[in-house]
């Protein structure tokens, strides 16, 4: 093997068993504070938060983390197993003798993600059943019937195939003919395809799965379209989703671009909060708007992904990058499926390093959406809905400080409750 493959080998087991390592670690010290503060309710939320729904929240966050530990390690396995151990090269062996001969690149490399995808899809299935039906059941969230799991399956299945495999068969093409800067035309091409997501999806893509009906209650259609008024916000409608089908755990979001933009609430949202909750909750996400905190990703999501591109540009090219990850690249066929397969599978692992930097731009967005809330509703009323939304959902009040830096995309119940200007005393 070349030195410089050998070197890739080197540096990618290395980071594989770090991130493992670090993913352990973090689970375990979330594990081990979560059940060390079981016992008694915080003192800051004495007489708001009973101690039996304190310990429900502690036994589903420790259920999870131990599901955690266990899928982590499992993950980690298939990884080696496609990479380092020969299951991407015996899968693109199979597939390239098969159908490039007679089908062409396009269709064998098409055919190679298509089936990989599959196959990972199966690996998952167990650890999805069981989330969904064993520990959801388990602690009274689960609402999906199998049917209904099936369904969702095929359905995401089918859209998968109509929707990713022509962008896919684009992408593969660029990367084919497109010369050296293959990759700046694949970003504009995808950022392209995510644009059009976002406006087809509360119209097309979310009424295949679920169902919405415009918000039928006046008096809190009135309150909202009149905060929505002061604060300068314009939506093409208020609808309620029937989120009780798949799940207890409650929900707000807008949806869309533009003028496409709707406002949904999930029926169990509703079925939680009284009016000036759902104001507060409302205008929370409201502030997100107001402070272009969706923007901010959207473009930091189309940033990061050129820089992706532009370094598997440069990755592709190099047989080091194949010989290293466990692959044998192509002598007579075309290598992009395979350079665009290695990049998904490794990216992960160094990303895990940098998520504590998304994860604290993401906490100080949602305490500025907090403090927006606050200014344009009720502080007490956002404070009152946070706690009953934290308690419905079983969210813990005593994570890990350190894997709530890694992991945590909102900041904890404590914490905002405590930078709330206008939160109760009890907080």
């Amino acid at each position: 093997m070349p030195a410089t493959a050998q070197t890739i080998t080197t540096l990618f087991a290395a980071v594989v068993v770090l991130a493992l390592l670090t993913r352990l670690w973090l689970a375990t010290r979330q594990i081990r504070h979560v059940a060390a503060h079981r016992g008694a309710v915080p003192a800051a939320f004495a007489g708001r938060v009973s101690l039996s729904a304190h310990q429900r929240a502690a036994d589903y966050t420790l259920a999870k983390g131990r599901l955690g530990l266990l899928s982590s390690a499992f993950a980690t396995a298939v990884l080696l197993g496609w990479t380092l151990l020969g299951g991407l090269d015996a899968l693109n062996a199979v597939l390239l003798s098969a159908l490039q001969p007679r089908w062409g690149d396009l269709v064998y490399q098409l055919s190679l993600v298509a089936a990989m995808m599959l196959i990972g899809g199966l690996l998952e299935l167990p650890w999805d059943l069981y989330a969904t039906f064993g520990l959801e059941q388990k602690f009274g969230f689960n609402r999906t019937t199998p049917t209904l799991f099936v369904a969702d399956m095929l359905k995401g299945l089918l859209l998968g195939a109509l929707l990713g495999l022509p962008m896919l068969a684009l992408v593969l093409w660029l990367m084919g003919a497109a010369g050296g800067l293959w990759w700046l035309w694949a970003w504009g091409a995808w950022t392209a395809f995510n644009l059009v997501l976002m406006l087809l999806y509360p119209t097309v893509i979310a009424p295949l799965f679920n169902r919405f009906q415009p918000l039928a209650d006046v008096a809190l259609k009135d309150r909202v379209e009149a905060l929505m008024a002061r604060c300068g916000f314009a939506a093409k409608g208020l609808f309620v989703m029937d989120g009780s089908r798949r799940s207890g755990h409650g929900n707000a979001y807008f949806t869309g671009l533009g003028a496409a933009k709707r406002v949904v609430f999930y029926d169990t949202l509703l079925a939680k909060l009284n009016g000036s909750e759902v104001e507060a909750v409302l205008a929370h996400e409201l502030g997100h708007f107001k402070h272009r905190h969706v923007r901010q990703r959207m473009l930091t999501m189309f940033g990061l992904s050129l820089a992706g591109l532009a370094l598997l540009g440069w990755l592709a090219a190099q047989p080091a990058f194949y010989l290293g990850l466990g692959v044998a690249p192509n002598l007579a066929a075309a290598n992009a499926a395979l350079a665009l397969l290695l990049f998904m599978l490794v990216l992960p692992e160094f990303g895990l390093f940098a998520s504590p930097l998304m994860a604290m731009s993401s906490r100080r967005h949602e305490f500025q959406a907090d403090a927006y809330a606050c200014a344009n509703a009720d502080g007490a009323a956002l404070a009152s809905a946070l706690l009953k939304l934290h308690e419905d959902n079983a969210s813990t009040l005593t994570p890990d400080p350190l894997y709530v830096r890694f992991y945590y995309s909102h900041p904890p119940a404590s914490q905002r409750l405590a930078a709330l200007p206008a939160a109760p005393a009890a907080a």
